[in-house]
Order: C-alpha cells, then structure tokens, then sequence
C-alpha cells in the first residue's frame, strides 16, 4: 500500500475515534494502524457476494420484554455499503433476524436469521455460506457472543433471546472476514480482548480477520465507503443521504440505542454530527468538495 493511501487510512482511522463516547479512542492503539484501508481493498477486491451482517435488538419496554426492535446505528451503515458495494459490481445481503429481516426484505438482499440461542446455529451458518459462497462477511454493530455464551448490550443486560447468531458465519467463514464495533459488546472484539478490560462492557469474545473501531459503529460504514470510493476513483458518499435512511428505518420502527426512541439520531448524536463526520471522511479521502 501507498504512503499516501496509509497515511489517509490513519487519519481517518483518528477522526472516527475523535469523540471517544464510549473508550474506543482507548483501544485504538491495540490495533495494526491502516485497517480501513486494509478492510476496503478487501472489499473493492470482491466483486461476488458480500454478507453484511448488522440488527442490534432493542428491548422498548421494560414492562413488555416481547416489544424488540432494532436500534438505527448498524442497519444504516449496512444499507450505505450495500449501496456503495453494488455500486462497484458487488453482490451485497444484508444477514440478520426479525424484526430487521422483515423490514428490510422488500427493499434489499436478506438473510434471514432464526432467533435465540438455539442448536442449530452451526448448520446454520453453514447453509448460508455453503449457498451463498460469499467473498468477503462483514459485521457492522452486531451483538457479538460473551465468554458465557449469551449476547449483552451495552447496559450489561442478556438479551440473548431476541438475538440471532452471526457468530457462527464468521467463525465458519473461509473468505476475509470484517467487523465494526464501538463499545466492546459487537463481534470483532474478541480481536482485542486485553485492551477491553478496563470498559465498563460484558465484552464479546468473536474475532475477525480485521476490526475497525468507530465512535458510533455507521460511521465505521462511512469510512470504508470512504476508502473503497478512493481506490474506485469514485466520491461514493456524495451519493449517500443519511437522513434519508433513517427516516426511512424510522418509519419501519427503529430505535436510538442509546435513548430507545424512535427517532432520527445514532446513539444519542443528532443526524448533523453524522453529516459532518461524513464531510470530513470526504475530505479525508481527498475529494475536493
């Protein structure tokens, strides 16, 4: 790689953990510096399928345990590189469990996932990659299992019965094999179990093949989109409208994370902080606006 490309993989990489919300900025150094660019080559080289998986479960309602739904950080970064991977010949799917899955299956490629910790997680995982054959498998804010098993969020509350596994996909996965997180609790965290120890987090224990860290896990989305537009020559987040998608998960019943609300935000932060972090990715990349 290029000094130049490592050099804007580093800058990008120091300005998706600049706000620091939840100790990402703290793990960072854990990492090999110019894993977005490392993680969008591997993208712009797959020109088959691509599996993206993504869908946080969210408890609405501490009095109903049933009212899940997904929260708006990790769908709407899967839907940007969706958008971005097609863009340059690739075959994206987005891989999740209801309610995302149906949500979203009358607009895009979906997988859908069975939910709950269950026997069959293995053979699974191994229908999908036998049928698919995927290139590359990406998780972008996917809850990623903890040393016992279960699936915790960021309040350190088991919500392992609205969770399906993405786990075993990318345990079982032979193709390169991408995560995003930014808490600790996401698969690809167990890449750097060591420097979690600190966070107030039930960490997960599932690795990939290359982790980025990001303050909200979308942004992590955008700066792949970022990289794999410079490498193609191509400003691919000129041609992406936030807002857009989160009116558009809003009206499907999306939550903030952080609030459970349903509203147009990503964990707490107004659609605006998104929009600038997006400008300076751009500029970043050396697209003149």
């Amino acid at each position: 790689m290029s000094d130049s490309l490592e050099s804007m993989s580093i800058a990008i990489e120091e300005a998706l953990v600049a706000r620091n919300y939840r100790g990402m900025a703290s793990v960072r150094p854990a990492l090999q510096e110019g894993y977005c660019l490392r993680a969008a080559r591997t993208l712009f080289d797959a020109k088959g399928v691509v599996l993206i998986g993504t869908g946080f479960p969210v408890v609405t309602s501490s009095t109903t345990p049933s009212s899940t739904t997904f929260e708006t950080d990790g769908p709407l970064g899967a839907i940007a590189l969706y958008q971005a991977l097609e863009a340059i010949g690739a075959t994206p799917y987005i891989v999740c469990g209801a309610p995302l899955s149906e949500a979203l299956k009358k607009d895009y490629r979906v997988v859908d996932l069975k939910l709950g910790k269950h026997d069959a997680q293995a053979q699974e995982a191994a229908d999908i990659l036998a049928s698919l054959k995927p290139n590359v498998v990406l998780s972008i804010e996917r809850p990623g299992q903890a040393e016992d098993g279960h699936y915790y969020n960021m309040r350190g509350e088991n919500i392992s019965a609205g969770a399906a596994c993405f786990d075993s996909i990318m345990n079982l996965a032979t193709c390169p094999t991408i995560a995003i997180g930014d808490g600790g609790n996401e698969i690809g965290m167990g890449n750097i179990t060591d420097a979690l120890k600190d966070l107030d987090i039930v960490a997960a224990i599932t690795k990939c093949d290359e982790l980025l860290v990001a303050d909200v896990s979308n942004w992590g989305g955008y700066a792949l989109i970022a990289l794999i537009g410079r490498l193609a020559n191509k400003d691919l987040l000129a041609e992406f409208s936030p807002i857009e998608v989160l009116q558009y998960l809003s009206a499907l019943g999306s939550v903030d994370g952080v609030t459970r609300l349903n509203q147009l935000t990503e964990d707490g932060q107004d659609a605006e902080v998104g929009d600038a972090l997006i400008l300076q990715l751009r500029q970043l990349s050396g697209f003149s606006l």
